[in-house]
């Protein structure tokens, strides 16, 4: 019976003093949280998109308590979310600047010339692989993967065969960037009217050719306002929109190929 006592005892002992051990040195390391982390964690989306740079809203609560972060990060919470933030933390949110995600493209059914029927996964990252669906190897190829990665229903595919924004719903997360396997999507200011819709460097005879609506590197945009836009490998970008003088926008929009303009030059059109 002693042969038994003596090893259980031993253990019981053992296990005491561990268990007193680990209790010790919880207390003796553990590391209070700022309770600010769970004030700014509550007024978070909770989408957790990534959109901030962190990998979802407690990490980013943790990294603006930690001063690592702008109490403006968030951009799915836009300025409301900012003002809160910034009255937890007592410092100011400052300019919040809305931010819409824009499609640099015009490739259209009608347009974009096709180079064939595409009969594989119906996806924009499998087509693109195998080269695309259309002649231009820089436009949209339509199958909407954008479309399936945006969180907030900001996009939809038109009957045209491109992506559209609902600028109203557009919170910036930036998921339709990711998504694109061409980098036709870019988050631009949303008091940024003027835009190139085309991605094409190739040359002007061959961007012409392969679609109606390329930018052919003609220059009649950086002419008319070279202090705002220059061209660059067969190109036109827009190197400040807020220099573009209204007056000189009849001038840009002069493009042959309407491959730069205003964004809402439909509905401008409309309401003329």
């Amino acid at each position: 019976m002693t042969d038994l006592l003596v090893p259980i005892f031993t253990m019981t002992v053992l296990g005491f003093l561990f268990s007193s051990g680990l209790v010790l040195a919880y207390k003796k390391l553990k590391v209070d949280e700022d309770p600010k982390i769970e004030k700014v964690a509550e007024i978070l989306p909770q989408v957790n998109c990534g959109a901030c740079g962190y990998s979802g809203c407690r990490a980013f609560a943790e990294a603006v308590v930690k001063s690592s972060a702008a109490v403006s990060g968030c951009p799915v919470g836009g300025e409301e979310t900012a003002n809160q933030v910034a009255k937890i933390m007592g410092v100011e949110a400052g300019e919040i600047i809305k931010k819409v995600a824009r499609l640099h493209c015009g490739g259209t059914i009608e347009a974009a010339k096709s180079r064939g029927f595409y009969s594989g996964i119906p996806t924009c990252y499998a087509s693109h692989l195998v080269g695309g669906n259309k002649q231009c190897s820089h436009g949209c190829l339509g199958f909407g993967d954008c479309v399936k990665a945006c969180l907030f229903e900001a996009l939809y595919m038109e009957t045209d065969g491109l992506p559209r924004v609902r600028e109203d719903k557009c919170t910036a997360c930036g998921k339709c960037v990711d998504a694109c396997p061409r980098n036709l999507f870019e988050l631009h200011p949303l008091v940024q009217e003027i835009l190139v819709f085309c991605r094409s460097e190739d040359r002007g005879p061959m961007a012409r050719k392969v679609c109606n609506a390329a930018c052919i590197a003609c220059g009649i945009c950086a002419r008319a306002c070279p202090e705002a836009i220059v061209m660059e490998n067969n190109l036109a970008v827009i190197t400040d929109f807020k220099k573009i003088d209204p007056e000189k926008i009849p001038d840009i929009e002069k493009c042959p190929t309407n491959a730069i303009g205003r964004i809402h030059r439909e509905e401008d059109r409309d309401e003329g």
